[in-house]
C-alpha cells in the first residue's frame, strides 16, 4: 500500500459505505493511521492479528471477518448529566417532568454528581456503537462532564445550559445573571474547545426560549461565530411551549430563534415536534439542524415530528436518545429502528425508509456537530471513528440488506468492537478505558445521595 504503514487495520470484515448518497457494504479492509481513515480496500495482506511482518512492526489487526463494520453512530441531543435521573421521572408531560423532577435534581447536582453522571452516560452510549455526541449539561458543573469524557474516550460536543429568566417552577440555584452564564461558558469554551486532540469541543446551549433573555441568545450567537463553535437548544417540543413563546414574543418560535442568531449550520434544535410547513421552509432555507429524538417525544407525549416531511423539504437532520429519565436508555439502535417505524401509521409504509434513517445517526449528526467533513463515512481523509458488529445472532439472520438490519433488527448488545479517532474504547463487548464496575458502584452511590439532596429519596 503506498505511503505511510497503517498502526491499525479492520480487516476482512463487510464494510458499509456511501456514496452518491447511497449506502453499500463491500468486503474490505480498513486501514488507519494516527486517528485518521487512510485507505479501504484490500491492505491487510501481508500482516497477521497480532503481528507484523518479518521485516518490523506492523499494524494491529482486529480480524472482522463474519462482521459489518460501520461508521461510528452519532446522537445529536443528549443530557448526560441527567443520566443519574434514570428511572425518577416517569410518566409525566413535560412541564410536569421538568418543575417537578428534573429542575430539583438539577439543582442538586454536584461536581461529583455531573462527573459520574456523565461517565454513566458516556460508558452506555460506547458500548452500544455511539461514537460521538451534542451534549447540553445542567447550568453548574460542566467542567466535571468535560474530565468525564474526556477519560472515556467519546468524542463530545458539550455546552453549560443557559439559563438567565426564570422560568414558573424552576429552582432559584438554577438561575444565573445573563453576564455571569455567558462568561462561565466563554471559560469553558476556552479551556476545552478542540482538546483531546479535536476529540473534545464546546457548544453554546441556551436551554430553550422560555428560559432564556433576548440578549443571552444573541450573545450565545455571537460566541458561537467567535469560537467556530456549534449553537444547541430546544425548541417547538411541546405546543405549551410553542404557545408560550408565541404568546411572550409575539412570533413563532423558530422566527424567533432566527431574529436572535440561532439558525443556521451552526444551530442544533431539538424535537421540533410541533413546527407547520412554513417553519419547515423557513429551516430549510436556513440550513438549521433539526433533531429527532423519538423515543422521548412519545414517552412525554409531547408528539411525532414531521421527519419525511422535513427531509422531503430540504431540512437537515440529525437523530438523538435525548436524556435517561425521558427514554430510559441511550441507545441509537432503538432510536433508529423507532424514527422508522413510527411514521409509517402517519404517512405509509415507505415514510421513513431505513437508509434515510442511517443518514440521521450518520451523516445528519455530522453535520449538526460541525464535522460534516470528517464523521458519517467511512472513507479515506476521515476520521477513524468505527464500530464493528458481531452478526451472529439469531436476530440477524438469515442475511440480507445490510442498512436494513443496523436499522430494523440490529440491537446495542450486537456492537463487538469500537474505535474514536482509532483508539479502541470498546474490544469484544468489553469498555476498555475505564472499569465499567467502578462506574456502576460511583453511580449508585452518587444517584443515592441526589435523590436524598433533591428530596426524591
Amino acid at each position: 500500500m503506498p505511503g505511510p504503514s497503517p498502526d491499525l487495520v479492520l480487516a476482512g470484515g463487510d464494510v458499509l459505505l456511501r456514496g452518491d448518497g447511497v449506502w453499500r457494504a463491500a468486503r474490505a479492509d480498513v486501514a488507519v493511521r494516527d486517528g485518521w481513515i487512510t485507505a479501504v480496500g484490500t491492505v491487510a495482506g501481508t500482516w497477521e492479528a497480532g503481528g507484523g511482518p518479518a521485516a518490523g512492526p506492523g499494524p494491529r489487526v482486529r480480524d472482522c471477518r463474519g462482521c459489518l463494520v460501520v461508521p461510528g453512530l452519532i446522537q445529536a441531543h443528549v443530557h448526560l448529566c441527567q443520566t443519574l435521573f434514570r428511572g425518577l421521572a416517569d410518566d409525566l408531560r413535560l412541564e410536569d417532568w421538568l418543575v417537578r423532577r428534573i429542575w430539583p435534581l438539577e439543582a442538586a447536582h454536584t461536581e461529583e454528581t455531573v462527573y459520574w453522571s456523565a461517565l454513566l452516560g458516556a460508558a452506555e452510549l460506547l458500548l452500544g456503537g455511539t461514537t460521538a455526541v451534542l451534549d447540553m449539561e445542567t447550568v453548574r458543573h460542566t467542567d466535571a462532564a468535560f474530565r468525564a469524557l474526556e477519560r472515556v474516550g467519546i468524542r463530545a460536543t458539550v455546552g453549560k445550559c443557559l439559563m438567565d429568566a426564570h422560568p414558573e417552577g424552576a429552582p432559584l440555584e438554577l438561575a444565573e445573571s445573563t453576564d455571569a452564564a455567558l462568561a462561565e461558558a466563554e471559560a469553558l469554551a476556552r479551556r476545552w474547545h478542540a482538546r483531546a486532540g479535536g476529540r473534545l469541543r464546546a457548544c453554546f446551549a441556551p436551554r430553550f426560549v422560555p428560559s432564556c433573555s433576548g440578549p443571552l441568545l444573541r450573545a450565545a450567537s455571537e460566541l458561537a461565530e467567535r469560537f467556530g463553535a456549534q449553537l444547541h437548544t430546544h425548541a417547538a417540543e411541546t405546543i405549551v411551549q410553542r404557545e408560550t413563546v408565541l404568546r411572550t414574543t409575539g412570533v413563532e418560535e423558530i422566527a424567533y430563534l432566527d431574529s436572535v442568531g440561532i439558525s443556521g449550520p451552526r444551530a442544533a434544535l431539538a424535537h421540533c415536534v410541533w413546527v407547520d410547513a412554513h417553519e419547515i421552509a423557513r429551516l430549510a432555507r436556513q440550513g438549521t439542524n433539526v433533531v429527532h429524538c423519538p423515543s422521548s417525544n412519545l414517552k412525554l407525549a409531547s408528539g411525532v415530528a414531521k421527519i419525511p416531511e422535513m427531509l422531503a423539504a430540504g431540512c437537515r437532520v440529525a437523530i438523538g436518545a435525548d436524556g435517561a429519565p425521558c427514554n430510559n436508555r441511550l441507545d441509537v439502535f432503538a432510536e433508529m429502528r423507532l424514527a422508522a417505524l413510527v411514521q409509517k401509521p402517519r404517512l405509509g409504509a415507505d415514510a421513513l425508509p431505513a437508509a434515510q434513517v442511517l443518514d440521521l445517526a450518520t451523516v445528519g449528526g455530522a453535520r449538526a456537530l460541525g464535522l460534516e467533513g470528517e464523521l458519517g463515512v467511512i472513507a479515506p481523509g476521515r476520521r477513524a471513528d468505527l464500530v464493528v458488529l458481531r452478526l451472529d445472532a439469531p436476530h440477524l439472520h438469515p442475511r440480507g440488506d445490510p442498512v436494513s438490519a443496523v436499522v430494523y433488527a440490529a440491537r446495542a448488545s450486537d456492537v463487538r468492537d469500537v474505535f474514536v479517532g482509532g483508539r479502541p474504547v470498546v474490544l469484544d463487548g468489553e469498555l476498555v478505558t475505564v472499569r465499567i464496575e467502578e462506574v456502576v458502584r460511583e453511580a449508585e452511590r452518587c444517584a443515592r445521595e441526589l435523590r436524598a439532596r433533591a428530596g426524591l429519596a
